[in-house]
């Protein structure tokens, strides 16, 4: 028997593009204990990236076991599990054995990972059909988004097409393996799949438009014939398989999960912010990791060209998202930096330090700059546009890429560190950009509750905010995106009666970053007009 749902704890599990992990939670949003396991990636060129499910379930079921012995609970204390994940197509036989998706034909390469762009043709050939469903994909579907890849797949893989038995979103096939159940969350088959989730339906015309026909003649079975809202309780819960897997009690409830930067959302944008209350309206979700993820809610759907969606219910059940971002983000920063003559002998000392490059560079920042305000300063000359993998939004360009301007001969470590500032400053402007577009279209942000690895460094929220011109909360939780996760176990145990419940009974506090005035807020204005010149002019060589 398992103690009253009070006194126990829930479990996040986070499955991102590098590793697993696991968070056990209370019901008031403490973390009791945590762990994490590397996953496996095969990059075959720039354009193919994959992973193995089989490999990550093992990550998953590790990190599991180590976090709640961190915890300090017993098994049959855990009230519930909750997953997200990385939106990554995964094919499998009814079995869970895996379908390779790879032209190396290695079997256990079952996985096309978000970042994946093999389909970029079949995406273009998508928009110019002109399908009523682009109208919820900002009026462009990407080829990091499921359709795509399973047009590539059919036409270039077609054995491993016709033998899968399921399609899942890496989070949707986290949850079928921990219950047993092939209900899909309505977060991953409206925002990557194309289901019109304000409808309840998919569109068959369109499946048949793009040569997925087949998927439509079978009610859509092999990608979700059972959509559910996030948080929602799963089959019986935990299979007794997936129990003696994970170290838990069978019976469990495993709660429909969520794509892994809107489990971020969930878990920031119910946290207190000084001088606001608990509008969702006017906050901004923004997860800085190896992506760059920006989501907005709104009660009434708003079309923004360039920007994902509007997604009805995708984050907050009831409420319509607007989703817009960069594909890269703080693997941009990582790659632009380690492009300087100064950065392996820069690194080497970082790394005696035990701190990776970005992180010396970020502290060494810190030191040189007068102030978190004035680090801009720092910057010179030195103008970057991040784009090494495409604009997702505001101008949804794949094939946009990165610039940069002002970069003299200098080896030394302080053009280095202007190196980083001008990358960091540049991340900045494209969401200024973002939100421009968005107030444009009547989204007025008032503030960015901001989460992922990049926004546990002060100076770069600082620098957020002064790019933006927007203040920056971030949450003091050290998991927001386990938290997020932890949050959906909760709902699914009845630890709370609503996702939103959860947010405010789970959320804690915030720590604000104030946008800079006068002379640095000038010239972040300055900076900011140039960036845009130099991203047209990009557009127009091209």
């Amino acid at each position: 028997m398992t103690s009253p749902a009070s006194s126990r704890g829930v479990i996040g599990v986070d499955v991102g593009t590098g590793s697993a992990r696991a968070g056990v939670f209370d019901l008031a949003g403490r973390l009791l204990g945590s762990a994490k396991r590397p996953i496996t990636i095969w990059h075959e060129n720039v354009d193919v990236v994959e992973q193995s499910s089989e490999q990550i379930w093992q990550a998953v079921a590790q990190s599991v076991r180590e976090a709640v012995a961190a915890s300090g609970l017993r098994p049959g204390d855990i009230a519930g599990i909750g997953f997200d994940a990385t939106c990554s197509l995964v094919a499998v036989k009814a079995d869970g054995t895996p379908v390779t998706v790879s032209p190396s034909g290695d079997a256990a390469r079952n996985i096309m990972v978000w970042m994946d762009h093999r389909a970029a043709r079949q995406a273009e050939e998508i928009n110019v059909g002109g399908h009523d469903v682009l109208r919820y994909v900002g009026g462009r579907i990407s080829p990091e988004m499921e359709t795509p890849k399973l047009v590539w797949l059919k036409r270039n893989l077609p054995d491993s097409f016709a033998a899968a038995d399921h399609f899942f979103d890496l989070a949707d096939y986290l949850t079928w393996r921990a219950s047993g159940s092939a209900a899909r969350s309505i977060c991953t088959v409206t925002c990557k799949w194309t289901y019109l989730a304000h409808e309840r339906r998919w569109d068959a015309e369109f499946f048949r438009a793009v040569g997925l026909g087949e998927l439509a003649d079978e009610n859509f079975a092999r990608i979700g014939a059972e959509i559910v809202e996030a948080g929602s309780s799963l089959g019986d819960g935990l299979t007794a398989e997936a129990a003696a897997d994970l170290g838990l009690m069978p019976g469990t409830p495993v709660a429909a999960a969520l794509i892994d930067a809107h489990a971020g959302g969930v878990g920031t944008l119910g946290t207190t912010v000084e001088g606001t209350g608990l509008e969702l309206g006017s906050r901004l979700a923004y997860v800085f990791g190896t992506s760059a993820c920006s989501m907005a809610s709104a009660s009434e759907p708003v079309f923004v060209p360039g920007v994902w969606g509007p997604y009805f219910s995708a984050m907050v059940p009831g409420l319509w998202l607007n989703e817009g971002g960069q594909s890269a983000a703080g693997a941009a920063i990582d790659h632009l930096v380690s492009l300087h003559a100064a950065a392996p002998d820069t690194a080497q000392l970082a790394a005696r330090e035990g701190l990776t490059l970005v992180e010396w560079l970020d502290r060494e920042a810190s030191r040189l700059a007068a102030s978190p305000e004035r680090v801009v300063e720092l910057a010179g000359s030195i103008h970057v546009v991040p784009e090494f993998l495409g604009n997702r939004s505001p101008h949804a360009d794949p094939d946009a890429r990165a610039v940069i301007a002002g970069l003299g001969i200098d080896r030394d470590v302080a053009s280095l560190v202007a190196l980083y500032v001008a990358g960091v400053t540049g991340i900045g402007y494209g969401l200024r950009q973002l939100l421009d577009r968005f107030a444009a279209d009547g989204i007025a942000i008032s503030t960015i509750l901001a989460s992922g690895g990049a926004a546990r460094s002060p100076l770069v929220c600082q620098m957020l905010a002064d790019a933006t011109g927007v203040p920056v909360a971030v949450a003091e939780t050290s998991e927001p995106v386990l938290l997020g996760s932890a949050m959906l176990a909760s709902v699914a145990a009845g630890g709370h009666p609503s996702l939103v419940d959860a947010m405010r009974a789970m959320s804690g506090t915030s720590v604000l970053f104030r946008p800079a005035q006068g002379h640095a807020a000038e010239r972040h204005r300055q900076r900011y007009a140039a960036f845009e010149i130099l991203q047209k002019a990009a557009r127009q060589i091209r």
